[in-house]
């Protein structure tokens, strides 16, 4: 049976990245939506007939859910996750889900503490490109892994949140930091180079370039930007065998921005057009790689059979520490000007 889910919060992130795909997820009915302004309710009313809106997360909780998704800016959610774990519902809180690692594992105890289910939005892992270098690593024809370049380039200066709470680290830097560990494993030390831009609200972070010394001895270069006029989501991979490249695009946002929903046709959704497809380059020599499916509804199906049957969901609270954890590392490299060992 389908898990009752609210939505805390009707911006961007829930109208583009949560609600489509709770909606899309047999393992969830969305039934309440937290909205205080006009122009959210309604949002809401237009999006989703039938789903009430509520004015807080206390109502919504007394309204009956299992769970509820926190995707609010970035100050808020500490206290709106604690509310929902206190009565012991589950959450899924949009990344980062707290400032630090320390304070990200002090809410993943609390969570313990409740016996309440808590879940970290890294839906980033389940985009196209990354099944499908996902899929190809674990192939094994790439031999031991060496390393990773990845980049992820937004041409979103609007989207861009300003201030010390805000900036790009905390915001796609959470994405690619997982999409890392993801596949390549636990990262050991950082040197990073932040670029600052100085912005009413204050200075901010607007771009990220990262050299991650994996635990296995591989190293990763990431980087990130939404100010520079520029839109790329490049992927190498390289192991002891060979190479995988791709570039693709974003498929799901962009499919989701068109007006397209992934209830529709679930079947097709999230594949890149063959003209984009993936090389895996071998002693055999070069191999086209189709496409993967990207489904960012299949996070939702995970945690919902996660909070019906038991089970740690799809990116358990502890997971979302370690991406933290590296964030922490890169915040002081970058200050210092050196590699950073990362914490735990």
């Amino acid at each position: 049976m389908a898990i009752r889910m609210g939505l805390v919060g009707y911006g961007d992130g829930g109208q583009l990245f949560h609600a489509p795909y709770i909606q899309a997820s047999p393992e969830c009915e969305l039934v309440g939506v937290v909205a205080r302004s006009e122009a959210s309710i309604a949002r809401v009313r237009d999006d989703l007939p039938g789903v009430s809106a509520y004015p807080s997360l206390t109502d919504l909780l007394d309204a009956g859910v299992d769970a509820v998704v926190v995707s609010t800016p970035p100050q808020t959610r500490r206290a709106l996750v604690l509310e929902a774990l206190e009565r012991g519902v589950a959450v899924v809180a949009d990344k980062p889900f707290a400032p630090t690692g320390a304070d990200g594992q002090r809410l993943a105890d609390r969570a313990r503490e409740y016996g309440a289910l808590l879940n970290v939005f890294h839906n980033r892992r389940q985009d196209t490109d990354i099944v499908t270098a996902r899929r190809v690593i674990d192939s094994g024809r790439l031999g031991s892994l060496r390393g990773l370049d990845l980049r992820l380039d937004l041409d979103e200066p609007e989207t861009l949140e300003a201030g010390e709470s805000g900036g790009l680290l905390r915001d796609l830097g959470s994405h690619v930091v997982d999409q890392a560990i993801h596949l390549m494993g636990p990262v050991r030390a950082v040197t990073a180079q932040l670029s600052w831009i100085d912005l009413p609200e204050g200075r901010t972070d607007a771009g990220l370039a990262l050299v991650l010394e994996h635990g296995s001895g591989a190293v990763s270069r990431v980087s990130a930007s939404k100010t520079n006029h520029l839109v790329s989501k490049e992927l190498r991979v390289y192991g002891s065998e060979g190479s995988y490249t791709s570039d693709y695009s974003d498929v799901q946002i962009d499919a989701i921005r068109r007006g397209a929903r992934p209830s529709e046709d679930r079947e097709a959704w999230g594949f890149e057009d063959r003209a984009r497809w993936g090389v895996l380059r071998t002693d055999d020599g070069a191999t086209i790689v189709p496409s993967e499916q990207g489904d960012y509804t299949v996070y939702y199906d995970e945690f919902g059979r996660a909070v019906s049957q038991g089970g740690p969901g799809p990116v358990p609270a502890e997971e979302g520490v370690a991406v933290l954890r590296v964030l922490d590392a890169v915040r002081r490299s970058d200050r210092e000007r050196r590699t950073v060992v990362v914490d735990g």
